[in-house]
């Protein structure tokens, strides 16, 4: 992968934006989403404003694919916009792909954060050549109930707010995928029970290696395969690509599908390791790591390090993951680090 360029790094004070390109929770649901956005302000001391139709309904954005990416155009363009956070994800950020411009992007580096959904833009920032950021949502890890995870706080402090070396990331002490219906105002006060983790999985592998971070959700990912988005053959070479899936929950039987349809890209054979979220709910880990060693066996890829069960994609609370920075995984001591800052 060739080297990107990281944005600035975050300061008390600063202008963030919202932005919502794919599902319009944020209209839907606006007290979970000002609860979010209080948070962003009180904890890290942002000035939070939003993009021109961040809170438009749910109906409203779905029917306006050109207007989600016109807001991000918009908040790339504006200097005064330090960084640009998703609200929450959904389905259809494809949608927006024949109205971006490239170039404003690359001339505009800052941060973006999201996930899930969001993979569509992180690939889009990764073709204007920037740094992106694939961690948590408005809605999800800074509107979490009753307050932020401090696993979440010092995550966002120490790779958005700080220019030093991020070094080893620790797994979170516990986790929930709890389901509380967002709509269901009496439960906005109930605080989700943490399963205590049983840390990472280091699935297979020996010694150490080193590749810069590429990825998202194989769920969305596979919206990307074939678009001017999809990576070259040879820019996955030598990275360490980091996977995870939805709420939706997919079959170990499509699981294994994408798997192979890696393979058969080459991509599998041409990255030095793999990181796995921990899926929601822990639902189908076992096969998921069961399907994993199938596969790299079949194609003779048992020694490739591959770590599974971490804290990143659909559960609480995240690390977040910057794109295109080197990073690490010592299959001996256990380690996952990121040996680089993800912002100037």
């Amino acid at each position: 992968m060739k080297d990107l360029i990281k944005p600035e790094a975050l300061k008390r004070g600063d202008k963030i934006a919202t932005i919502s390109l794919s599902w319009g929770g944020a209209g839907e649901l606006l007290q979970r989403y000002e609860y979010g956005k209080k948070q962003l302000q009180e904890v890290f001391g942002l000035e939070v404003v939003e993009t021109k139709n961040a809170l438009q309904s749910a109906d409203w954005i779905y029917n306006n694919p050109k207007a989600r990416a016109e807001d991000l155009m918009e908040a790339f363009s504006d200097p005064s916009i330090k960084a640009i956070i998703s609200n929450i994800g959904g389905e259809d950020s494809v949608r927006i792909l024949p109205f971006l411009d490239f170039d404003i992007i690359k001339q505009n580096p800052k941060i973006f954060l999201g996930f899930s959904d969001a993979t569509i833009t992180h690939f889009t920032c990764l073709k204007a050549g920037i740094t992106s950021f694939y961690g948590t949502s408005v809605l999800v890890g800074f509107a979490e109930n009753t307050g932020m995870h401090e696993y979440q706080i010092e995550d966002i402090k120490n790779t958005l707010f700080s220019n030093q070396v991020i070094g080893e990331i620790k797994s979170s002490e516990g986790w929930t995928s709890e389901y509380l219906d967002w709509f269901d105002a009496s439960l906005s006060n109930t605080k989700r029970q943490l399963v205590l983790s049983q840390g990472w999985n280091f699935l297979q592998g020996h010694g150490k290696v080193q590749g810069k971070l590429i990825g998202g959700c194989l769920d969305v990912l596979e919206f990307l395969k074939g678009t001017n988005l999809w990576p070259q053959d040879e820019e996955w070479d030598d990275c360490i690509l980091f996977w995870e899936t939805s709420e939706n929950k997919v079959e170990p039987r499509a699981f294994r599908y994408w798997l192979r349809n890696y393979a058969a890209q080459g991509i599998l054979h041409r990255v030095s390791g793999i990181i796995l979220g921990r899926p929601y709910d822990l639902k189908y880990m076992e096969e998921y790591n069961s399907e994993i060693l199938k596969i790299m066996k079949e194609e003779n890829l048992t020694d490739l390090p591959i770590i599974t069960e971490m804290d990143f994609g659909h559960t609480c609370p995240t690390f977040t993951i910057p794109f295109g920075v080197l990073a690490e995984i010592d299959c001996e001591n256990k380690s996952f680090s990121i040996l680089e800052s993800g912002v100037v």
